[in-house]
């Protein structure tokens, strides 16, 4: 459950109109989409025949699993689609909302596939171009998920979809600034009611003064959103950094712990055991990293699954080489997007692969990300290849960043410095 899904949610919530929400004056202490849940059943009891009804329901157990991390609300929001799909065959509505159950899933091919029929249908529906990005930037076809962005704003410019998109691929792009202005925007124009949305943007602008070492800002906005949305596990998550960053690893853990509770999977797993390790628990830490290679590998096979993470477990934890660069092969086939590329180029590095390597994180950081780990593995590999100005100049950048994957980069480039000095 990572970014995507939170992304999703700005187009389709856009699309919602008056005549498909029925409000309720009771004052139930439910979340958003426990809200609109509710409100759609209603809709479906007083007529079953209602295809809209069911179409309702389907885009707000989608909100839910956003809102919970929790899968089985697609396989819920599939089943009420069907049902849709029973009513008015293949109606519009209906083939919007399953594209977002094909991307929530990660078939990323599929969904774009699916939206591009979708375009061909209606060419001036903003919601399709939405898709179209949200396929292209997983698929990791940026030029093309640009152009669909673009399309989106000048359909309707200044809404509120565009720029949560247009805000991430300028975060891929390396302007990070320029992103937490536009998620500044979509901020301030969502409404309070919805408390949920709001959280999760204010999590995202913590992400990313997070990427730029700006940890007391991020403190504060993702302590705001869990103020606002208590226990999100997006924000548990984003505060576990922060505290990693500021060294208080044993808050980090029970952080890490809360978020795998409310949203016990794999990948999460992963950042409880490393946060583990990083507190000197390290039976603790053993135990989780074996749970985690396990959950993972049940899934390796399956679009939604957690192989980036299972790459770096192998690279750096478990040092097998070798499984490492077979799960990024087989993760390569399905997507070229950056983080693919950079665990491809890393399993490759750890297999003595430098040249191979060098080329992908060069093919990675060539689209303009600035993300300190992905800069630290370029310079650990132009070392290799014995290009010490190039590792210098990473690393450096890394060390600049003071984020994720700083300190790592920091030790290193001491070692370069110091070596050089030697000789």
């Amino acid at each position: 459950m990572k970014r995507l899904q939170a992304l999703l949610l700005w187009v389709l919530t856009s699309t919602i109109t008056p005549a498909q929400i029925v409000h309720s004056d009771a004052q139930e202490p439910l979340t958003p989409a426990e809200r609109s849940v509710a409100q759609a059943k209603k809709m479906i009891a007083k007529n079953p025949n209602d295809f809209e009804a069911y179409n309702a329901l389907a885009l707000a157990l989608s909100r839910r699993a956003r809102e919970t991390s929790d899968p089985r609300f697609y396989l819920e929001g599939h089943e009420a689609l069907q049902k849709s799909f029973g009513i008015s065959q293949n109606n519009f509505d209906g083939r919007r909302i399953q594209v977002w159950l094909l991307l929530g899933r990660h078939e990323f091919a599929a969904a774009l596939e699916a939206a591009q029929k979708l375009n061909e249908a209606m060419p001036d529906d903003v919601m399709t171009y939405g898709f179209l990005t949200d396929a292209n930037i997983e698929l990791g076809n940026y030029g093309d998920a640009e152009k669909a962005a673009q399309w989106m704003l000048d359909l309707k410019p200044g809404n509120m979809p565009a720029l949560t998109r247009v805000a991430y691929l300028r975060e891929l792009f390396g302007d990070i600034e320029g992103s937490v202005d536009l998620m500044t925007m979509a901020y301030q124009s969502t409404p309070p009611s919805e408390v949920e949305d709001r959280a999760w943007i204010l999590t995202q602008m913590a992400h990313l003064k997070l990427a730029i070492g700006k940890v007391d800002e991020a403190e504060k906005l993702v302590q705001q959103a869990l103020s606002m949305f208590p226990g999100y596990h997006y924000s548990l998550a984003n505060l576990a950094k922060v505290r990693i960053h500021q060294k208080q690893y044993p808050e980090a853990v029970e952080l890490l712990h809360r978020r795998y509770q409310s949203a016990p999977h794999a990948e999460n797993l992963f950042d409880l055991a490393r946060a583990l390790q990083l507190a000197g628990q390290s039976k603790e830490a053993t135990q989780a990293f074996a749970e985690f290679e396990a959950k993972a590998l049940l899934e390796t096979a399956r679009a939604d699954n957690s192989n980036h993470e299972l790459i770096f477990y192998y690279a750096d934890y478990a040092r097998q080489p070798a499984k490492a660069l077979e799960v990024a092969q087989r993760e390569l086939v399905r997507r070229h997007d950056v983080f693919t590329l950079d665990a491809y180029a890393w399993a490759l590095y750890v297999n003595g692969q430098y040249t191979e390597a060098r080329k992908q994180v060069e093919t990675t950081l060539a689209v303009g990300i600035r993300n300190a780990e992905m800069l630290r593995h370029a310079g650990e590999i132009a070392m290799k290849c014995g290009d010490r100005v190039a590792a210098e100049r990473y690393l450096r950048q890394s060390v600049e960043l003071n984020a994720t994957g700083s300190d790592a980069a920091r030790s290193t480039l001491a070692w370069l410095m110091q070596n050089d000095n030697a000789r």
